[in-house]
């Protein structure tokens, strides 16, 4: 091949190589736990969606207390439309044409009442947001939990295998040269066919657990490095953050928002006004004319209009109250439940990492020695494999339910850092 055209299929190759890297996307770096729940926080479009309510109550807070727009009018009075000026603008003095202004006031404690209603909408959503916040938090750091211990799981079964794979040489061997039954490599095919199924299944829990990090980071393909999270579980400081929990205080800002409504239909047993100024003209003999007039509103009637309002907002404010408790309530017996739990995960963790999983090994590691001094059959070295498989698989099981558990209390009871 000459050498221009090879430099020039060169080129073209470097081209197309550029172009296709400009296209697929950049693999990204693997995350933290940490920087899974920033890159959480960032991305997920359910705190977007809160920020802009935040943004549309805020916006309607100055309207609330502001003035109606005046009105402007147009029109004619008296126009004859029988009899001897039928029609003629001049013809009576009475006929004009009219040009006007009008002005709503509400009353002063109704506009006040008002910003305070729209004040406690934006309350409201922006506890909303906070709440959301921590959702989104809790539930990123739960699916990172998982997907750590998803692939530990994965990785201890797979060095298992690796173990029992070697066996099946042996059972071989032993059945060539007649010390074992054929019927005994069969059984380690089967072992190893049943474990392999359970790492089909722990594959599976590897990829669910990626989709919901997936989910909650907005990284297609998420990879993860880096230590476990370690979660220092203070009941007495847990009890103490109640109070400041995000779903509280949108119950206390429900409650504000009620009692809100309240000064708003006490407002209506006010009377609002209004004026028109408005300027008449006439047939230039009649001379034009200026009307000022003042409407007032008469809340004569409360008893059957105002009041059953205000009634019905008292009672509405009683019961966002009664909901507050109800669910601080609520928030403490599910802290105390999931203080129960977590002592309870520690201790089977403690009892599977200290005393299961040891025996599950030793016992292993003494009926593989026993099968090499010829006292143990091969479906005994199997039996024991699988049972450290087992124990191993439960320790691990163990361990990430306490780990959930301290993310779900921490970051749910304790500060949002």
């Amino acid at each position: 091949m000459p050498r221009r055209v090879r430099r020039r299929l060169l080129l073209a190759i470097g081209a197309a190589a550029l172009a296709i890297g400009a296209v697929l996307p950049a693999s990204a770096d693997p995350l933290t736990f940490d920087e899974a729940l920033a890159l959480a926080v960032r991305q997920a479009p359910s705190l977007r969606a809160r920020s802009l309510d935040v943004d549309a109550r805020r916006s309607g807070v100055i309207p609330a207390g502001q003035l109606p727009d005046p009105k402007l009018t147009f029109g004619f009075d008296n126009f004859p439309v029988s009899g001897p000026p039928a029609f003629t603008f001049g013809g009576d003095e009475m006929t004009m044409a009219r040009v006007g202004v009008s002005q709503d006031l509400p009353n002063l404690a109704k506009r006040r009442a008002r910003t305070g209603l729209a004040t406690a909408d934006l309350g409201v959503a922006e506890a909303v947001q906070m709440a959301e916040a921590r959702r989104v938090r809790v539930a990123t750091a739960l699916a990172w939990i998982d997907l750590a211990y998803a692939e530990r799981r994965l990785a201890t079964l797979d060095s298992i295998l690796v173990e029992l794979r070697e066996l099946v040489s042996a059972a071989t061997s032993a059945v060539a040269s007649g010390t074992a039954r054929p019927a005994q490599a069969l059984e380690v095919r089967q072992a190893i066919a049943g474990l392999e199924d359970k790492r089909s299944e722990l594959a599976a829990e590897v990829a669910r657990a990626r989709a919901t990090l997936a989910r909650w980071t907005g990284d297609p393909n998420p990879q993860i490095e880096g230590a476990l999270p370690e979660f220092v579980i203070d009941p007495a400081a847990l009890r103490a953050g109640i109070d400041r929990h995000p779903d509280l205080a949108i119950a206390a800002a429900r409650t504000r928002q009620s009692e809100a409504g309240i000064d708003v239909a006490r407002a209506g047993k006010r009377p609002d006004w209004s004026f028109d100024l408005s300027y008449q003209r006439r047939y230039p003999r009649y001379g034009d004319m200026v009307s000022v007039g003042v409407t007032v509103d008469l809340p004569l009637f409360s008893r059957r209009r105002q009041d059953p309002l205000i009634a019905a907002s008292t009672s509405a404010a009683g019961a966002a109250r009664a909901d507050q408790e109800d669910l601080r309530r609520a928030l403490a017996a599910d802290l105390e439940a999931g203080l129960a739990d977590h002592a309870m995960h520690h201790e089977q963790w403690m009892r599977a990492r200290d005393e299961l999983l040891p025996l599950a090994r030793q016992r292993a590691e003494l009926e593989l020695a026993s099968y090499s001094a010829g006292r143990a059959t091969l479906l005994d070295v199997i039996a024991a494999q699988s049972q450290y498989s087992d124990a191993a698989l439960l320790a691990l099981d163990r361990e990430a339910l306490v780990a959930r558990d301290g993310a779900r209390l921490v970051l749910t009871y304790g500060s949002d850092q």
